[in-house]
């Protein structure tokens, strides 16, 4: 029959007053002996106490924060026994913890180090010697997974400096040199399992006293490194534990990580590390909102989500980027072995817009709809109002026209007219009406945006558009000239093309490209009649407007452009 035990904390060691930074169990969850129920930190280690026995989780009684010590009570599990004393004895459980100090013990009885790490007595003082490096006491764990290499063969390391992570199913620990040296090999790679005694390097020394190690030093000193969710050796806290004046170790750098990243390790448990590594997640990329910026699983999934949802990429021309969806670089090619070459600066508009359109590109799912529409009708309207125009001092082409449809499309479709939040969570609907029109400049492409489309008149518009394109044409836009826009219109019809899918102005959501309009036979009914068809393509974000709503917003802007009269209703 099912019997309600006490799950009291086991002996941790030399340890008092640990905090609680990760319950891992509900109560009602099944567990099984041994598995994690939570996680402990000290200011030296982190560890999992697991469950004594078999169970289900019942009412517990500690929280996020609490500070605890051996024997207080952590939860109550239902666990069925067949003894009345395998019940008391899981009272209180004689479960070692998964990771301890064992700083005390290594003082006490400390493990001679490998007489092949030593230094030979024949050995003369100053002469170099090739001595390897064995893999000290890490306590009670065996193959354990090697998961980072901190050095290279050729690289300087200092006594005490890490040259290797490893990682159990429970905690990771740095292991560190016990003597200074050059590194001549490393006998493991990344994924090895090692034990007690491996060999996983070799070390030039420069022999004699200089290159003695004590062995209670470099036991002591995989005791400190026992620490997978503290700041590394390199941050604060384990400075503040050295002695007065003891130099501090340098660390190689990680090949593709900023400066920072190389600094400190991610503060986050084995859990989180271990539920980071199966999803592909670099933990230096991720901000903690836990407890002294803990890392926790929440962290993890919310990074993840944004990158899904925001497409979250950092790339460099020249490295490739280091973004956590990096993309490889282009390989720099020498053209002058090929032939004769002539180097030009990039213009400055092209290189802030190569920029901006790269992020677009790379951030925005891209969708482009075809289309075209029958605007035989409408060009003859607009070539019947050219002299009216000419009147009120303005250029009348198609584009105003073409501007008030789309305006009254976008109406129709709101959610053409709208960005998504920067967290992808959220649809910013916007009640005003800006349009992005592209002008080609003898610099580069600029878009610069109309102001209250639907506000305005067809020959307010096209005064607007003499305006802007004149000062774009001129170089004096000003930013503000060419923010705020609400979706963009890419017209390459006076310079020829069928049809062409033009990338997404974020943080709109749309973009109309316009192509060269040609007259085609038409079937009426009764006959083929030449009509005046324009080619056009919307492209828009998927993330904000699928397939059939893109489809519905063409039909409508055709009808439109084939019809203006309904502009009016």
């Amino acid at each position: 029959m099912a019997q309600t035990i006490e799950v009291l904390l086991p002996d941790i060691g030399d340890f008092h007053d640990v905090e609680i930074i990760e319950i891992l169990v509900s109560p009602g969850d099944r567990v099984e002996a041994e598995d994690p129920l939570l996680t402990l930190e000290s200011d030296k280690a982190s560890m999992e106490i697991p469950s004594p026995q078999a169970g289900v989780v019942g009412e517990i009684k500690v929280a996020l924060g609490n500070k605890i010590n051996q024997g207080d009570l952590l939860m109550l599990l239902e666990a069925a026994t067949a003894e009345p004393e395998a019940a008391a004895a899981a009272t209180v459980p004689e479960v070692p913890p998964q990771v301890e100090d064992t700083s005390s013990s290594a003082v006490e009885e400390p493990t001679p180090e490998p007489e092949s790490a030593s230094q030979p007595p024949s050995a003369a003082v100053g002469e170099p010697q090739i001595r390897e490096v064995l893999l000290p006491d890490i306590g009670d764990f065996k193959d354990v997974e090697i998961i980072e290499l901190l050095v290279s063969p050729g690289d300087q390391v200092e006594a005490e400096q890490s040259l290797l992570t490893l990682e159990s199913d429970k905690a990771t620990m740095e292991i560190p040199a016990p003597f200074a040296g050059v590194v001549k090999s490393l006998a493991v790679g990344i994924g090895d399992k090692v034990n007690q005694g491996d060999r996983i390097a070799e070390l030039e020394t420069a022999g004699g006293p200089s290159v003695s190690a004590a062995p209670e030093t470099a036991q002591a000193a995989v005791a400190e490194a026992v620490q997978p969710a503290t700041p590394s050796p390199m941050s604060a806290p384990e400075e503040t534990s050295r002695p007065p004046g003891e130099k501090q170790p340098s660390r190689r750098p990680i090949a593709g990580l900023p400066s920072d990243a190389q600094r400190s390790k991610p503060h986050a448990s084995p859990g989180v590390r271990r539920f980071a590594r199966e999803l592909g997640v670099d933990l230096h990329r991720v901000s903690g909102s836990g407890t002294k910026g803990r890392i926790t699983k929440e962290d993890v999934q919310g990074f993840v989500k944004r990158s899904l949802t925001e497409g979250a990429v950092a790339v460099t021309p020249a490295s490739g980027g280091t973004g956590a969806l990096a993309l490889p670089g282009m390989p720099e090619v020498d053209f002058t072995k090929f032939g004769e070459v002539e180097e030009q600066p990039l213009g400055r508009i092209k290189k802030l817009s190569g920029a901006h359109l790269h992020r677009s590109w790379l951030n925005v799912p891209h969708v482009t709809q075809f289309d075209e529409a029958d605007i035989t009708e409408l060009e003859a309207f607009r070539k019947a109002n050219k002299d009216a125009a000419a009147k009120a001092e303005v250029k009348l082409t198609f584009m105003p026209f073409l501007m008030k449809a789309v305006c009254k499309a976008m109406a129709e479709f709101p959610q053409f007219n709208s960005a998504l939040s920067a967290d992808g969570e959220r649809l910013i609907l916007k009640k005003y009406t800006h349009i992005g029109v592209a002008v080609d400049t003898p610099n580069g492409l600029v878009v610069p945006v109309v102001r209250d489309v639907d506000r305005k008149g067809v020959f307010d518009l096209a005064a607007d558009l003499g305006e802007i394109s004149a000062k774009a044409r001129a170089g004096k836009l000003s930013p503000a000239d060419m923010q705020g826009g609400c979706l963009s219109i890419s017209s390459l019809g006076g310079i020829g093309g069928t049809q062409f899918a033009p990338i997404v102005n974020a943080p709109e959501v749309a973009i109309l490209g316009i192509s060269r309009a040609a007259m085609q036979p038409k079937w009426d009914g009764q006959a083929f009649a030449p009509r005046l068809i324009m080619p056009f393509s919307l492209s828009y974000d998927h993330r904000v407007i699928d397939g059939a709503e893109g489809v519905r917003f063409t039909t409508y802007l055709g009808l439109l452009l084939e019809d203006i009269r309904r502009l009016l209703l």
